[in-house]
Order: structure tokens, then C-alpha cells, then sequence
């Protein structure tokens, strides 16, 4: 095996370490736990989906999909509501709570990162920022599974 792969997946596993270590619970108050906050984000960067889009975009059974946005919806953070296209099912979307959670939580995300890029020129930051799209979106293709982007 090539050492520089073994060096991308040392780091890349410190990386997946640090990051469930400290987002667990995202937010000071440590409401919104990671898989929400992933699923809010998505549905904020799509807009509605289904139970079978979401379970596709995730590659999770239905049941678990099912299990997820049923302890989402009865917190407020989602609803659902018929197909905005006419179609048959019915989709789930952010409600006004659930996008300012969302927020809330990018924001204690993002004072986070600010504080451990604090020494980092701009340039360092935005190449270290091309580096991981580049990565996640080789992840995407090889997977098949691309993931929207703003």
C-alpha cells in the first residue's frame, strides 16, 4: 500500500474522530444531535423531500428514515405536507423552528471552526476548504451518491 494513502487515513480517521467527539450534540444548549442536524441541512439545501428520496440520499431503510423524521416532527423541526409537484406522496420540509435550529446549530459549528482556523492565512483556509470538496465529491462519485451543494 502507497504510505501517502495510510497517511490520508490516519488523518482522515483523526478527522472522523474529532468530529463525532464534538458534535455529538451541536449547539450550547446540546438539542440537536449530528444525524438531525445533517438531515435539516439537507432538506434546507433541496427543499421537500420524501421518506424514499431521503432514504435514497442517505442510504437508510425506510424504517429508520421513518423512526428519524417521526421524533423530527414531533419536536417541530420538520413537517409534512403534500408533493409541492401534484405527485402521490407526501414530503417533508423544515419548519420555521427547525430552520432556525438549523442556524443556531451551524452557528456554534462555525464559531468552532473559527476557533481552531484562527492562526490560518485566508488562503490556507480556502485551499484546506477546495482540498475537502475535492475529496467529498470524489467520495460522492466513486459512491454514486452525490450530495447538493448551496
Amino acid at each position: 500500500m502507497d504510505k501517502r494513502t495510510d497517511l490520508v487515513e490516519f488523518e482522515s480517521m483523526l478527522l472522523g474522530r474529532h468530529v463525532h467527539m464534538s458534535t455529538r450534540s451541536i449547539g450550547d444548549d446540546g438539542e440537536l444531535e449530528r444525524g438531525a442536524y445533517i438531515l435539516l441541512s439537507r432538506l434546507e439545501v433541496e427543499g421537500a423531500l420524501s421518506i424514499g428520496q431521503l432514504a435514497e440520499a442517505f442510504d437508510l431503510d425506510v424504517s429508520t428514515l421513518n423512526r428519524r423524521t417521526a421524533a423530527l416532527t414531533k419536536a417541530g423541526l420538520i413537517e409534512r405536507i403534500p408533493d409541492p409537484e401534484g405527485g402521490i406522496a407526501r414530503k417533508f420540509r423544515l419548519t420555521e423552528e427547525g430552520e432556525r435550529r438549523l442556524q443556531e446549530g451551524r452557528a456554534w459549528i462555525m464559531a468552532g471552526l473559527d476557533t481552531i482556523l484562527e492562526g490560518w492565512s485566508p488562503e490556507d483556509v480556502e485551499a484546506f476548504a477546495g482540498y475537502l470538496r475535492r475529496f467529498n465529491t470524489d467520495i460522492e462519485r466513486v459512491s454514486g451518491r452525490p450530495w447538493p451543494r448551496p
